[in-house]
């Protein structure tokens, strides 16, 4: 049964070779985030130490008040027992303090780590190039940027805390399991090189399937978020079994990985379960040996018993904490992969300002390819002027190659030979920020964001007053509907302005590329999906935003483009005629063969309406 390919294709594989180097980059890379808040740390850092060092008096109060009570039996004098409890409060105490201090500082830079995170991969998406755009499905970046990073916050907050406390812990007990009692320390130690290499052996391979969950998640999201964007169109071709099954496979493969990282961890806790009590067990038997012979007060063995569990919990936690850091090992791969993305439209270190700009774009035999799509070029040797304020019009069929070539020009995709010029400057040699603040865009599909109908309009110039809004509206025969509304200008149009109408989403559009006040306008079949009625109003405001600006029109109506200047038809990439309506029109080609058979079509469907 034919569907739509799934997700999970495109995980990218973990693994490989260079494990160890590779983490230790990650965790370096890590690092520098947490750099501006090491002040925080280092607090942190003291609060733990004096924290887990607290912790680690309590054991030898303990046995202290074991002494007191069992090796003095009949005695009336209590002030050692009363000391020992009063002092075992005042450590708890301190303890506690230190320990909430500890939690908040270091739970605050890992939310800091982690929003600064989250900031920087958003914004270095912000900077990729539509072909990245293309190849990548919007719910797997989205994964990263929330569950991916979410798991790296975990780590660097409540996991580093832990670290820290458990490794004071884990030194200080041990330091004094030898000095209460030397034997037995020997004895308890000796289990510890074996917790440390079953945690590292199962937690490699924990690492490697928290990648496995972490990507079928993230490609079980993508293709849920494909579904929900286009549910209009998967309920029309009652698609909903499809969907839900693909869906569904993606969750299987995320629960079979996570069932195995489950599986995997359950095995482990249960290994340092059966090490760490087993050797208490025997600590206790022959612990109890040297009290009964007299070499071990009872006091001394609850301490040591104590110390012992303490660094046998330590020891368990720490392979917890080291499984932590292996999922986000895992996830942290994820999240630089898209820090490492590096354009494919680079900008020049010196790039040439174009001060105040014309207009004019000359193509001097561009040519340009996808590279995926077989070996034609879809442009091929295009050679043109246009001269400032120049209306043109692109015709052709459908895949001439209209599209590719208009997002050309605020150079959402470089050409493969030859050269664009925007007033005689190669737009390789501009800054990428000053060509597109010097272009503006209507396409077919309109894009609003799910703000007010003012925000939305604001984001041609998100520094333009009111009156300058409103202004911009008028010009696009928007301010009318707009307030109509009861809020007004205030109005939210819902995600991607779906409370609005085609007509009125596309005069909003208009709007905003009104405020922007480009030169170059690009207006790619702007009208092409609007009734009769919105379309006269969008034409109409259109006309208004054209004046004086150079302006590229993909019209799927050729009547609407009779008034443009110039018209380029195009044909398999090449442009094939140039000249205005009555010049093609005399010619005769393609351009004619295709106005009368678009005429003949509009006639017939009055006739028949």
């Amino acid at each position: 049964m034919f569907s739509r390919p799934s997700s999970a294709a495109s995980a990218s594989p973990s693994g490989g070779g260079t494990r160890a180097p590779r983490d230790f980059s990650q965790l370096r890379r890590l690092t520098r985030f947490a750099r501006p808040y090491l002040p925080l740390l280092a607090f942190g850092i003291v609060c733990t130490l004096f924290s887990s060092g607290l912790n680690l008096v309590f054991p030898g109060l303990f046995g202290r008040l074991i002494d007191a009570s069992f090796l003095k039996v009949g005695s009336t004098d209590t002030g050692p027992l009363d000391r020992t409890v009063l002092l075992l409060l005042g450590v708890f105490a301190l303890s506690a303090v230190f320990g909430a201090a500890q939690s908040y500082l270091l739970s605050r830079m890992g939310a800091s780590v982690v929003a600064d995170l989250r900031r920087a991969v958003f914004s270095h998406l912000l900077t990729l190039s539509p072909r990245f755009f293309a190849t990548h499905k919007t719910g797997d970046l989205t994964s990263r940027l929330t569950a991916d990073v979410g798991t790296v916050q975990t780590v660097v907050s409540t996991a580093l805390a832990q670290l820290f406390s458990q490794t004071v812990t884990l030194v200080g007990g041990v330091i004094l399991l030898f000095f209460t009692s030397a034997r037995l320390s020997v004895l308890t130690l000796a289990v510890i090189p074996v917790i440390i290499g079953t945690a590292i052996a199962i937690g490699r391979r924990i690492r490697k399937v928290s990648r496995q969950v972490q990507d079928a998640i993230a490609a079980a999201n993508a293709d849920a978020e494909e579904a929900i964007s286009g549910v209009r169109v998967v309920q029309s071709f009652t698609a909903e079994p499809l969907e839900q099954g693909r869906y569904g496979a993606g969750i299987v493969r995320s629960f079979q990985a996570a069932l195995k990282r489950a599986q995997l961890q359950a095995t482990m806790a249960g290994i340092m379960s059966f090490l760490t009590f087993g050797a208490l067990a025997v600590v206790l038997w022959y612990g109890g040996r040297q009290v009964m012979a007299g070499e071990l007060t009872p006091g001394k063995l609850v301490s040591f018993l104590f110390y012992a569990l303490q660094v046998g919990v330590t020891v368990a936690s720490l392979t917890n904490i080291f499984n932590q850091f292996q999922e986000a090992l895992g996830a942290s791969g994820r999240i630089f992969e898209l820090l490492d993305e590096k354009t494919d439209l680079p900008e020049v270190a010196q790039p040439q300002r174009l001060g105040g700009v014309t207009g004019r774009v000359g193509f001097q035999n561009v040519s340009f390819d996808y590279g995926d799509r077989g070996e034609t070029p879809t442009l091929q040797g295009l050679n043109f002027e246009i001269s400032p304020g120049q209306q043109v019009a692109l015709v052709g069929p459908s895949g001439a190659g209209k599209t590719t070539l208009v997002s050309l020009i605020p150079r959402f995709y470089d050409v493969t030979a030859g050269s664009l010029l925007i007033d005689g400057v190669d737009v390789r040699q501009i800054a990428l920020q000053e060509l597109r603040a010097n272009v503006g865009l209507v396409p077919q599909e309109t894009l609003l964001f799910s703000g007010t109908v003012a925000e939305n309009i604001l984001y041609g110039r998100p520094g333009a007053g009111m009156t300058e809004v409103q202004d911009a509206a008028r010009a696009a025969n928007a301010h009318d509907f707009i307030s109509a509304f009861p809020q007004g200008y205030e109005t939210v149009v819902g995600e991607k302005g779906i409370k609005l109408s085609g007509g009125q989403r596309q005069r909003v559009a208009i709007a905003r590329a009104i405020l922007k006040n480009p030169r170059i306008l690009i207006l790619d079949e702007a009208t092409s999906s609007l009734d009769s009625e919105s379309e006269a109003l969008v034409q109409d405001a259109l006309e208004r935003l054209m004046v004086g600006r150079t302006s590229f029109v993909i019209a799927h109506r050729l009547s609407t483009i009779r008034n443009a200047g110039r018209i380029l038809v195009l044909e398999a990439g090449r442009v094939v005629q140039d000249g205005t309506h009555e010049e093609l029109m005399s010619a005769g080609g393609l351009y004619k063969g295709l106005y009368e058979m678009q005429f003949r079509r509009e006639r017939e469907a009055e006739l028949v309406g």
